[in-house]
């Protein structure tokens, strides 16, 4: 299945500095496709636990984690420890065309189809491919759990691979673009799917599009704004953890490798947005998912995101009472009692409304 660009959200031209770019009009409501939540106005996370480095823990109990809402205590109204293949998990499985050199593919390619081929091809949770490029995403086939199925659909695509053309005097502005309308295409369908659903993004990510050259007036930090909030709503909502893997590990300079952490911190009003807020690693990690930079080695990599499925907590909570609830940002933080390990969840939520029956 094919979902062009063609048919994404209209666009709304925003001029800056440095020249024009296009960008996504609002996303879908935030409640477009929610069938997972049993109760929108409860938060639910999926907590990670694990050593610095090393594989994640199972054991824990209810009463071995706090939640904090804006540095205050919550009670912890459901707990489950899930985890292993029995976990309701969907994978979605994503090559970026678009943002990764010609000369970089055939490598992705290769380490993608060893991680499909390892284990005899026996994948622990159903995987479906998507393949991003210039003229929208191309889905390969329905998931499934057999790894050497997904590596002939992979060489079935091996061509379409390489048909990246770029011919746009303005091409970081045309790929943060496109790459920005094809994950809202994507968040919105995999909001369909029940269950847990876990989005690897391979790729180096869009560019940040943001410096001292770059001017927002009023009217684009809101529709800024806009995009953030509803990108960060539609992943709470629909139980979707977003991962970065980036395929050029240390072959690239360090100061790029690392610069998108300088927006991992919530944005709190209109006025404080930059474009690099809305980078894929910066959504990654706000997710709760991973941004990998570290190494070239992607089929590793994807395994290191595969084991987040293996042991986490299903743990929800009442926000604290906000009337109206009017967008405001709240920073999330999940602490263990047990010494040496560390929690990982979505780093925050905005206190937006669900939508009302019609």
């Amino acid at each position: 299945m094919s979902i062009p660009i063609s048919m994404r959200c209209a666009v709304i031209l925003l001029t800056f500095a440095m020249g024009s770019i296009a960008l996504p009009a609002q996303p879908p409501a935030p409640g477009t496709g929610s069938t997972i939540q049993p109760d929108t106005n409860k938060i639910y996370l999926d907590v990670v636990v694990s050593p610095k480095s090393g594989s994640p823990v199972a054991g824990l109990q209810k009463e071995d984690f706090t939640v904090l809402d804006n540095n205050v205590a919550r009670p912890i109204e459901n707990f489950q420890a899930l985890g292993g293949s029995s976990a309701p998990i969907e994978v979605l499985l994503v090559v970026d065309a678009v943002n990764t050199t010609f000369s970089n593919l055939t490598y992705e390619r290769d380490q993608i189809d060893l991680f499909f081929k390892s284990n005899g091809g026996h994948l622990d949770h159903p995987v479906s491919l998507a393949i991003f490029t210039d003229t929208g995403v191309q889905m390969q086939q329905g998931d499934s759990t057999d790894g050497n199925e997904l590596s002939a659909s992979l060489d079935r695509a091996a061509v379409g691979l390489r048909e990246i053309h770029r011919d746009s005097q303005y091409e970081a502005q045309d790929r943060f673009n496109l790459s920005l309308n094809a994950l809202h295409s994507l968040i919105v369908k995999e909001a369909a799917r029940p269950g847990r659903k876990l989005i690897f993004w391979v790729s180096p990510g869009w560019p940040l599009l943001s410096g001292p050259r770059i001017d927002l007036d009023a009217k684009q930090e809101q529709l800024l704004y806009s995009q953030i909030v509803g990108i960060s709503t539609l992943l709470l909502r629909n139980d979707i953890t977003l991962y970065s893997i980036d395929p050029l590990g240390m072959g690239q300079s360090v100061g790029w490798e690392f610069s998108y952490q300088e927006y991992l911190n919530g944005v709190k009003k209109p006025n404080q947005v930059q474009l690099g807020d809305l980078s894929l690693q910066v959504i990654a990690v706000q997710s709760g998912g991973l941004a990998l930079t570290a190494t070239n080695d992607i089929a590793n990599h994807i395994r290191q995101c595969m084991a987040d499925a293996t042991e986490y907590y299903r743990i929800s909570y009442d926000p604290p009472p906000s009337e109206p609830r009017d967008g405001d940002y709240h920073k999330i933080d999940v602490k263990v009692s047990k010494p040496g390990l560390i929690a990982r969840t979505r780093t925050g939520y905005y206190a937006v409304s669900a939508p009302q029956p019609q």
